[in-house]
C-alpha cells in the first residue's frame, strides 16, 4: 500500500505533539504533586477529593469561630471575675457598716468606699469590646447593658436596657454556642446598692431598725449578685473547655482529611518517573524514527 507523503507527514507530525504532550503533562504533574490535572483523568477519585476540600473549608471556619468565640468568653470571664471581687468588697463594708458600734461618722466614711464600687460595677456592666459593642446586652449590642437617671429619686436610678437574647456561634456541624450572658439583674442590685449609699451618708444610725432592715436586703442582693456571677462563670469556663474539646476534634478530623487527600490525590513519583521515562524514550525513538524514513528515497534501492 502506498502512502502520501503529506500523510505521512501529517501522521508522524501528530504522533510527536501527542508524546511530546503526554511528558509535558508528566512533567507538570511532578511538579505540582498531584495526581490528576483534571477531574476527567479519574471521576471518582476529583468527587471524593473535592468533598474532602469542601469538608476542611468548614472544618477550617469551624476552628476560627472557636478561636474567636474562646477569646471572647475569657473577655467576659475576666469581666465578670471583677465584678466579683468588686460584690464581695462590697459585702465586706456592708458587714463591717453592720457593726453597731460603728458612729454615724464611720458610716458616712464608709459611703465613699460603697461609690466607687458601685461605679466600679455599673461600669464594667457597660464594658464594651474592640467594634464598641456591648458586651452583657443580649442581643442588644448597640445599647447600653445598664443607664443611669441621676434625675429620678434614689433606688430608681438604674434601669436595665438590655435583653436577654443569645448570641449563637456555630463550632460543629449542628453545634452551635452561646457567646453572651447578660446582667439583667444588676440594675437592681445597684438600686439597693443605692438606697443603703444614701442612708450611709445621711449619717443614720446602723442601729435604727428601718436601716437594718435595709442593710439586711442590701446584704441579701448582693449575696444573690455574687452567686449569679459565680454561676455565670462556672459556665463559661465549662463552654471553653467544651470549645477546647471540640477544636481538637476537628483538628483530628482535618488531619484525617488531609491524609486522605494525600492517599486519594497525591503523585506517586516512582510510578510517573518510569511513566516519564518511557513517554521520552517513544518521543525519542519517534523522533529517530522520523528523522530516518524522511531521508529515504526510492532512489535508495534502485
Amino acid at each position: 500500500m502506498r502512502i502520501a507523503s503529506t500523510q505521512y507527514h501529517s501522521t508522524m507530525n501528530a504522533a510527536l505533539q501527542d508524546a511530546s504532550a503526554r511528558a509535558q503533562e508528566m512533567l507538570e504533574r511532578i511538579a505540582s504533586g498531584n495526581k490528576l490535572s483534571v477531574p476527567s483523568d479519574d471521576p471518582v477519585t476529583a468527587v471524593r477529593l473535592s468533598r474532602l476540600t469542601r469538608e476542611e473549608a468548614a472544618l477550617d471556619q469551624y476552628r476560627e469561630n472557636i478561636t474567636a468565640l474562646g477569646t471572647r468568653l475569657q473577655q467576659n470571664e475576666a469581666l465578670l471575675d471583677g465584678m466579683s471581687t468588686d460584690l464581695l468588697q462590697v459585702r465586706d463594708l456592708l458587714v463591717w457598716g453592720a457593726d453597731g458600734g460603728n458612729t454615724p461618722e464611720d458610716v458616712a466614711a464608709m459611703a465613699g468606699s460603697l461609690k466607687a464600687l458601685r461605679d466600679s460595677l455599673f461600669y464594667t456592666a457597660n464594658s464594651r469590646d474592640q467594634e464598641g459593642r456591648y458586651m452583657f446586652s443580649g442581643t442588644a449590642t448597640n445599647t447600653a447593658t445598664i443607664t443611669a437617671d441621676s434625675t429620678q429619686p434614689v433606688g430608681s436610678r438604674y434601669s436595665w436596657t438590655g435583653n436577654a437574647g443569645e448570641q449563637k456561634v456555630v463550632v460543629g456541624n449542628g453545634i452551635t454556642q452561646t457567646a453572651n450572658v447578660h446582667l439583667d439583674q444588676m440594675a437592681a442590685l445597684l438600686n439597693q446598692l443605692d438606697r443603703t449609699i444614701s442612708s450611709f451618708e445621711s449619717g443614720v444610725s446602723v442601729n435604727d431598725t428601718t436601716v437594718r432592715a435595709e442593710l439586711t436586703a442590701t446584704m441579701s442582693a448582693v449575696d444573690g449578685g455574687i452567686d449569679k456571677i459565680s454561676t455565670l462563670i462556672a459556665g463559661l469556663g465549662g463552654a471553653q473547655n467544651t470549645l477546647q474539646t471540640l477544636g481538637d476534634n476537628h483538628a483530628n478530623v482535618s488531619l484525617s482529611n488531609q491524609q486522605a487527600g494525600l492517599t486519594l490525590g497525591a503523585l506517586d513519583y516512582s510510578e510517573a518517573a518510569v511513566k516519564l521515562e518511557g513517554y521520552s524514550t517513544a518521543l525519542e525513538a519517534t523522533q529517530k524514527a522520523y528523522a530516518k524514513v524522511s531521508g529515504l528515497s526510492l532512489f535508495d534501492v534502485i
